[in-house]
């Protein structure tokens, strides 16, 4: 399994990905592929509807396609947040008789443990998206994180001026989820290297909440009298939080704000210039490395992964696909939807001179 570049080029975006076999199923289905993968089932669980819109408008879709595709069984559900309804899901999808269980966790104690159970029963476990610390799972599979958090300490950078003196705040991401904190070690590594850049204040976000995130901005921008220049948010839902109370005090779009995950939202953001920049990771191409792997996996295959991540708490390398992420600003907005990242129609409904300007159709 090669690590598969980020290849965004201001105005062009090109990601392919060759999966190991042909054929399919659908939110729970079955398909006509090679007898291999028609005996094998994989199981995904996401992990909700708030932390990110990616997750069912995204992640869901580009999975089922690569599912079908390839002619494997396979069920997607969705825990909506709650840790212990994602272990009665992974208990029904054991039952059920899963071969192989790819998981998103809500948090490395109950991932640990579904993953344990799931390993018991002589289940392939794959981490999707974020790291189970303290986990047994065979894979991982991702973004390279801290890179997503360069990116973004670049991009604020870029919009800030590395040469300007400036207070920086930093909404970080849910305290209990591995990528978080490389998201942060990323920006930082960034920004700590700027002398002129101040740190003012800085605060992870539980359960990456919006409306938390809100309150927390608030209050930042409150304790530091409005002298707040520029915005290190973890990802669009939190850059959205901050812009709101940028906007209640008359400040969107002079004050540079990060995001992650290119959505709708933060995209129009970007058009309208209240936020800087966001981050694409083309759900499509992480859930085609996901598929590859699983169904490798499920027809009893021992798929190479180029990479490896440490598990600090489990003291263990794991073998990971680790995809490259790409910064996206106003200028190649239009490489997204040239993509299938988002629609046109979506991006540009009440933003048609923005889209217009950006050469979006």
């Amino acid at each position: 399994m090669k690590r598969m570049p980020g290849v965004l080029a201001v105005g062009a975006l090109g990601l392919t990905l060759t999966l190991s076999a042909c054929g399919s199923s659908g939110d729970s289905g079955g398909g006509d592929g090679g007898s291999a993968a028609a005996d094998a089932k994989i199981g995904v669980i996401l992990p909700d509807t708030e932390s990110s819109v990616r997750w069912e408008s995204a992640d869901r879709p580009a999975l089922e396609a690569a599912f079908k595709k390839a002619g494997v069984d396979y069920e997607i559900q969705n825990a909506q947040g709650d840790s212990s309804q994602m272990a009665k899901i992974a208990d029904s999808m054991i039952t059920s008789g899963v071969t192989v269980l790819a998981i998103v966790n809500l948090d490395n104690a109950s991932g640990a443990a579904i993953e344990e159970k799931a390993k018991n029963q002589g289940i392939a476990t794959i981490d999707y998206d974020r790291l189970t610390l303290g986990g047994s799972a065979s894979y991982y599979v991702s973004y390279d994180n801290e890179k997503v958090g360069e990116l973004q300490g670049q991009g604020l950078e870029d919009c800030l001026g590395a040469d300007t003196k400036a207070n920086i705040a930093y909404l970080n991401g849910s305290p209990d989820d591995s990528n978080a904190t490389s998201f942060s070690k990323g920006a930082h590594k960034v920004l700590d290297a700027n002398s002129n850049y101040e740190v003012v204040a800085e605060q992870a976000v539980p359960g990456w909440d919006n409306t938390q995130a809100t309150k927390i901005f608030e209050q930042m921008y409150t304790e530091n009298d409005g002298k707040i220049d520029g915005v290190l948010a973890a990802n669009d839902g939190l850059g959205g939080s901050a812009i709101s109370i940028l906007q209640k005090n008359g400040v969107a779009g002079k004050v540079p704000v990060t995001g992650q995950d290119a959505t709708v939202q933060g995209l129009q953001d970007i058009l309208a210039g209240t936020q800087c920049m966001t981050v694409y990771k083309s759900a499509t191409q992480e859930a085609g490395a996901l598929a590859d792997l699983a169904i490798g996996l499920a027809q009893g295959e021992k798929p190479k992964a180029d990479g490896s991540v440490k598990d600090t708490e489990g003291n263990r390398d794991v073998p990971a696909v680790l995809l490259d992420p790409v910064s996206v600003t106003k200028e190649n907005v239009k490489a997204v939807i040239d993509d299938g990242g988002a629609t046109a129609a979506d991006v540009c409904k009440g933003f048609e001179k923005e889209c217009e300007e950006a050469g979006i159709s």
